[in-house]
């Protein structure tokens, strides 16, 4: 939807399998609100991601069905259809979707949150090195990945410099901000969220949920409560 006086309003795209949302979602979510001062949070469940041909386990209904759950309540994160199934079939491609954002809030300053394990997959995306530029990374950092080496990370023909600390317009200590520059001579600030102990696997939840209810117990300190009886109503993952 397009909502009037959109005008500098801060929105963050965070695409996602979602497959299920679970607490370390809402925790990213709720450290790039606070740091970046966000308006808006957009949890976009993808249709079907280019760099996981296997696709999701449970279905896009039920994906979304599952992140409204995750989501209510809290009025500064909204549900996005933004990266929805392509009627055609063909993969979703972040940066087609940021442009469909684009026009969808003319007004508004765009951001792109995700974790650090998309980012270190950044330079195998669709034109990759265009994303920043559209819309500024804000990328959540987890235990035990190595983000050090940023210009390793990203897509060829881009280079990274920490912005002095002078020069910081965010409050938060945690937050690192990096320039971004193309061979073009553009520059785009990335965020880097740091502090984050949020370490939960989807993929183990859903192992877990495909074994016996005793196993899935063992998951469900890891989902919103809404999430953890949409998914034993529905038998998912089983």
């Amino acid at each position: 939807m397009h909502e009037r006086g959109d005008s500098g309003r801060r929105i963050a795209f965070f695409g996602g399998s979602f497959d299920p949302p679970h607490l370390g979602h809402i925790g990213i979510a709720r450290a790039a609100q606070q740091a970046l001062e966000l308006d808006t949070v957009l949890f976009a469940p993808v249709g079907a991601q280019p760099l996981k041909p296997l696709g999701a386990n449970a279905s896009f209904e039920d994906r979304v069905a599952m992140t409204e759950l995750a989501i209510k309540g809290l009025p500064q994160f909204a549900i996005s259809f933004a990266d929805a199934p392509d009627p055609s079939g063909e993969p979703n491609y972040t940066i087609d979707t940021l442009h469909r954002l684009e026009a969808q809030f003319p007004s508004a300053q765009l951001f792109t949150l995700i974790g650090a394990d998309s980012f270190l997959s950044l330079g195998r995306w669709y034109r990759g090195a265009e994303i920043p530029f559209v819309a500024p990374l804000i990328v959540a950092s987890r235990p035990g990945q190595r983000l050090e080496d940023m210009a390793v990370i990203l897509p060829e023909g881009l280079s990274i410099r920490e912005v002095p600390q002078n020069e910081k317009s965010a409050a938060d200590s945690s937050l690192l901000v990096y320039s971004i520059r193309d061979e073009a001579g553009r520059t785009a600030p990335l965020y880097l969220l740091g502090g984050l102990e949020i370490e939960i696997s989807a993929s183990e939840i859903r192992r877990q949920a495909g074994m016996t209810p005793e196993r899935l117990c063992a998951g469900h300190e890891f989902l919103p409560d809404a999430v953890w009886d949409y998914i034993e109503a529905h038998g998912l993952y089983r």
